[in-house]
Formats: C-alpha cells, structure tokens, sequence
C-alpha cells in the first residue's frame, strides 16, 4: 500500500524577515562558473567482477594500454574479468589552478557487476572545448557490494559507480573570467522585483558613481566598479556579496501526484470559496470456491470464481474561506476534516479551476 503524505510550508511560524537573503546567495557573477570534465578510462583488480568478453571495447582498450607499454598482446587472447571499462566525469571549478585536487566519478559503461576494490588508471579529463584540464587516478570507492553468484545474489545500493575523493589533478588552469570594469550579475531566479531591489542596495551602498548599478532585465544586472575598487575587484566583490536584499517570490504550489507530496509557500491567498468535498469508493472482492461433484458421478472438481462488489460513498464535508484566507487557514482547514494528501491535491486542482487559489499550480 503506498502511503500519502503532504508538506505544509508556511510563514505563519517564521519571522517577518525570512525572505531577506545575501546578495551570494541570490545570483552568480557573470564569467565564474564551474566546467563539466569527462574521460574514459579503465578500472582495472575487481577480482572476477569486470567486464565479459561481450565488452569488445574493454579488451581493446586494455590491449592499446599494453601496447603503449610496449607489450604486444592481441586482443582476443585477453580476459578482461579484472577490468571494467568507465566514464569519468569531474567538475572544474571556478579559479582552479594547476596542482589543485578534485573529486572525480566513475560509472562502468560495461556488463561488470561491481566496481568495488578497483582501481582508476590514469585518465585524462577533457572539456567541452576538446582540452585536458585534469587527470584522475587512484582507488574508487563505492557505497554499495554486490555479492554471491548464480542464482543466489545480494546487491546493495548501487556498486557500478564509484567515487574518488580527490583522485583527480587539475593540469590546466579553469576558464574563469575576473569582473575588471563592470561586474554582471545573474539572477539564479529571474525575477523584476529582486532586481530592482538588489539595483536599490548597490547603489545606497556605494555612493560613488552615482547610480553605480542598473538592472538590465530581469536576470541580469550590471554593476560599475567604484574608482577607489578598480585595483581590487575581489574586495568590491567580497562587498556586493555581503549586501542583504529581501528576495520577491512568486506564490507557488508545487504538487507531486506520484508521492502525495504538497508544497505550499507563505504568499499562497484564497478567494472567498465554499468547498465541499467528499468521497466515493468501490471494492471489488473475488473469492474461490471448489465444487465438489456428487459421489460416484462422472463430473470433475471445479473451482468457482465468487464476485462481491461493494460501494461506500462517504458524507460530503464542507470548509469555507473568507476574504484574505491564507494557506495557513487552508491547511488548518483541510485537517479539520481529516483531508488526506490525495484529497488536498484534488481540492488544490479544483480551486485553481475555478480561479480561487492566487497561486501559480506546478505539478512534478
């Protein structure tokens, strides 16, 4: 049986500020970014969990490794059982310099059962530009096992991705951008409000130039480095990061059907509405009985299949919101009458229906 539930977040037990926020955690500078690395390589000590020899690729590979080192070996006479063929994937961040550590991640892209106890060979770690900014080598570790053989196995969590903390080294240095003139900042949440608003803390923090920022739209601002800054970006930027701004959020409901679970935000207003809800079940029962045929006949046992169908229609239940309600007075509502996350979902889906609920609906 699955079993339902919802999440009521509300602003009613938060203080009036909650939605103040630095200004670092509201948007990203324009140029510092992090960059996805990938490669292919090889995990080779798996003791007999590696690949089969339906993975050509592995055998292939291994056998061009070998011959790098100078050992001549053909491919078809090689067993890959300790060897599993992987992608690795990493990410660069921002300012990374060469001689830095990063974590990377292994997953096998062959038939091996686990990549426990393996190791990395060295691989190198490219961009989107076809550059190596990093090489991985080293143990990788796995959160899970996978154990027995035939038709008695146990698998937990899941043993063909590893991870290898710090196991890459960057070699290249990160295409990252220092703001000189002007810093842009990006609106992790586009929004004309927030904008506007950080515009308003920037310029009141920073007096000289007059009006050093202005919103470009409603995701990008640009800020003017002050002249008394213009040798020291990091420190301008260190500043704008401390700023406070109180963040503008759309009234929003998110519903999740498949696992019952309702999010709804402080800023969610109902209309005026009169909710009547109620609800209808039909069980369908089958049960087997045997027939048995009378002594010295000729007939047959028989299994007989016995239908029972049942209807129970609850009573309806009525809630009714005032002008201004909030999610507040909803959610204490809704409980009142013992609604479950289903019933809230459909109740939520009906109010919108009927232009009652002043929130934008999301279902996931």
């Amino acid at each position: 049986m699955k079993i339902l539930f919802a999440v009521m977040i509300t602003g009613f037990l938060l203080p009036a500020q909650v939605g103040a926020a630095r200004l670092k955690d509201l948007v990203s500078i324009e140029g510092v970014r992090e960059n996805q690395l990938i490669g292919y390589g090889l995990v080779v000590g798996l003791a007999g969990k590696g690949d089969s020899r339906q993975t050509m690729f592995s055998a292939q590979s291994l056998t061009n490794l070998l011959s790098r080192m100078g050992i001549s070996v053909p491919s078809t006479s090689i067993r890959v059982t300790n060897t599993a063929a992987v992608m690795v994937t990493a990410t660069l961040p921002a300012f990374a310099q060469p001689g830095m550590r990063i974590d990377s991640t292994a997953a096998a892209i062959g038939d091996c059962s686990t990549l426990q106890g393996g190791i990395l060979l060295l691989t190198s770690l490219r961009g989107a530009d076809g550059q190596v900014y990093a090489v991985a080598q080293g143990p990788v570790v796995t959160g899970g096992f996978a154990s027995g053989r035939g038709g008695t196995t146990q698998t937990v969590n899941h043993p063909t991705v590893g991870r290898s903390p710090n196991g890459a080294i960057i070699e290249r240095a990160a295409p990252s951008l220092t703001p000189r003139d002007v810093v842009r900042l990006q609106l992790r949440q586009s929004d004309f409000t927030t904008s506007a608003r950080i515009v308003e803390a920037v310029n009141q923090k920073f007096a000289s130039p007059p009006h050093a920022a202005r919103s470009e739209n409603a995701g990008l601002i640009s800020i003017t480095i002050p002249p008394e800054y213009v040798s020291r970006p990091t420190e301008f930027i260190a500043e704008l990061e401390s700023l406070v701004v109180e963040a503008d959020r759309p009234a929003r409901v998110v519903i999740n059907e498949r696992t019952g679970t309702i999010v709804l935000g402080k800023d969610v207003r109902i209309a005026p509405v009169g909710i009547l809800h109620g609800n209808l079940s039909v069980e369908v029962q089958t049960s087997f009985a045997v027939s048995q045929p009378g002594p010295l006949s000729q007939g047959t046992t028989e299994v007989v299949p016995q239908t029972a169908v049942t209807t129970k229609e609850e009573k309806a239940r009525s809630v009714v919101l005032k002008q201004g309600a909030t999610v507040e007075e909803l959610v204490r509502a809704l409980s009142a009458i013992g609604s479950t996350a289903r019933d809230v979902i459909a109740i939520l889906q009906s109010l919108r229906s009927a232009g009652a609920l002043e929130a934008d609906v999301e279902v996931i």
